[in-house]
């Protein structure tokens, strides 16, 4: 009996100590990334206590963290000010069903086929919505609208937080910010490694929270009510009724389409960092699912798989699910228990945590691992954060996943005709290289015309990447054509029918 509960026990511990970190780390992001949203920091708390008791008990990556990401803030602050804080829940609960539907239909595989220049162009470009616009925020500001307007805006929100306002504390707000940025900085450089475990934005928030209260700075402090039932926004039959509309349809689609590629490749990138279970992909799509349906019912945020709570879970020592179902049941206790705390903590604190994640998301060391690959990708990544930047996430990733498209059929089309022409010699040499499709015709038939008749033509394929049936029509005319006309044709079509499957029978 002993030996089975210390079993038990060792299984367990593990669990619930980097259940711990998570809930540490998830805390200050679960509130940030809701005022970030536009909406109260109690709704970013019931997603991330979804998240980790119903998500985290189904879902098909063991060791992934679910709850409100900052990838989808920009996009939800937009749903909210475009149709209301009460359609919100319904457009994330259609967008839960859809991708629910998706994962029963087994789509999750499709997901993955992002180009990765697309990814990084669209955490770089969130990085940038996301540090523009809480900048603002970090100074007791409000965004001023659109992404190039937070943008060409800083300037004045930087003299906000210098020069004093008798009226304004914008610079008591920007002070608690920065220390907030400087004590998560100097933690993560100098905290000693036992206390690594820590996370610097909890350490960030704390010591800017203590200094706040302390100074009593007349800023902004988190609102989080006694109750989170009382805050949950339950579906009316007026917001049911607006189903019908297409509008709501398209904004759910979209945000599904966002939510399940970031949370897919998060649990990619999971995969990477531990030797365990892998992801099941439309396991995780499906709960991703049940919990968004479940957080529209309750009119929280949607849900992802988060990159930075799944990483401390695995760097934590986590082993299985139960780490991510215990970070949702902490972070349920202390809302429950002590609300009081939550509400000291300054918006300037979590905004600068915010700012610092946009900062982190704009990695420009991608640049060089990109052009590895070629100008190319670099092109894409870069085209898709600018259009991002100028008009939203959605359409931003679909442009550069567009691009990315057009690309590859410029590859496929792409065709290098060599013709080798010695006159001393008796013969032709045609070399082909890159795809050999109908859109390569005319290159391939004005080649051949410029064959004298009385010249052999040798066909060479060793560097060709595909033949089209159309190319392989116009090889078979053109050459009994110029065999009628007294030349020779040399064509290895022993070697076309082994590579291309052709099933012609070669003359003699």
């Amino acid at each position: 009996m002993k030996k089975g509960a210390d079993h038990l026990m060792s299984k367990i511990v593990p669990d619930a100590l980097a259940s711990v970190v998570v809930f540490l780390v998830a805390l200050p992001l679960c509130m940030g990334i809701a005022i970030a949203s536009g909406v109260p920091p109690a709704l970013g708390l019931i997603t991330g206590i979804v998240g980790g008791l119903v998500v985290g008990c189904i879902q098909g990556s063991p060791l992934q963290v679910s709850g409100p990401a900052a990838g989808l803030a920009v996009i939800v602050l937009e749903l909210v000010q475009k149709h209301g804080l009460q359609m919100l829940g319904i457009i994330v609960l259609v967008a839960g069903i859809l991708q629910l539907i998706a994962g029963l239909l087994k789509g999750g595989r499709w997901f993955r086929a992002v180009p990765p220049s697309v990814i990084h162009g669209m955490l770089a470009g969130i990085g940038v919505l996301i540090f523009t616009s809480q900048f603002h925020v970090m100074v007791d500001d409000k965004p001023k609208g659109s992404a190039i307007k937070n943008l060409l805006s800083i300037p004045e929100a930087l003299w906000n937080g210098i020069v004093p306002n008798s009226d304004l504390p914008h610079e008591e707000a920007a002070l608690i910010g920065i220390i907030t940025i400087i004590s998560l900085l100097l933690w993560t450089k100098l905290a000693p490694k036992k206390l690594k475990m820590i996370p610097g934005a909890l350490v960030g928030v704390v010591v800017a929270t203590v200094v706040a209260n302390v100074f009593q700075f007349p800023i902004a402090h988190v609102s989080v009510p006694d109750s989170l039932a009382a805050e949950a926004i339950l579906p009316t039959v007026e917001s049911l009724w607006q189903l019908g509309s297409p509008t709501i349809w398209l904004a759910a689609l979209a945000l599904a389409i966002v939510a399940s590629a970031e949370t897919l490749l998060c649990a990619t990138a999971v995969d990477r960092m531990h030797h365990g279970p892998r992801t099941n992909y439309n396991r995780e799509l499906a709960a991703q699912g049940i919990g968004n349906a479940l957080c529209g019912l309750l009119g929280s945020l949607p849900m992802t798989g988060v990159i930075v709570r799944s990483s401390a879970n695995v760097q934590a020592g986590a082993r299985t699910r139960l780490s991510a179902i215990f970070h949702g049941a902490w972070i349920l206790l202390l809302v429950v228990t002590f609300p009081q705390l939550l509400r000291l903590i300054p918006v300037s604190s979590l905004a600068a945590i915010l700012v610092y994640t946009g900062y982190k998301l704009v990695n420009p060391a991608v640049v060089t691992q990109l052009r590895r690959y070629g100008r190319s990708e670099v092109a894409i990544y870069l085209i898709t954060i600018g259009a991002i930047v100028t008009t939203d996430l959605l359409t931003g990733v679909l442009v550069g996943f567009g691009i990315a498209v057009g690309k590859l059929l410029y590859r496929l089309s792409r065709l290098e005709v060599i013709m080798e022409d010695d006159p001393e010699s008796p013969h032709t040499v045609m070399r082909l290289r890159g795809s050999a499709s109908f859109l390569a015709l005319p290159d391939i038939a004005e080649a051949l015309d410029r064959v004298s008749p009385s010249r052999e033509l040798r066909v060479q394929f060793d560097e060709l990447d595909h033949l089209d049936h159309a190319t392989i029509e116009l090889l078979m005319s053109w050459e009994a054509q110029h065999r009628n006309n007294g030349g020779k044709v040399i064509i290895n079509w022993d070697e076309l029918n082994r590579r291309y499957h052709m099933w012609r029978t070669p003359r003699n």
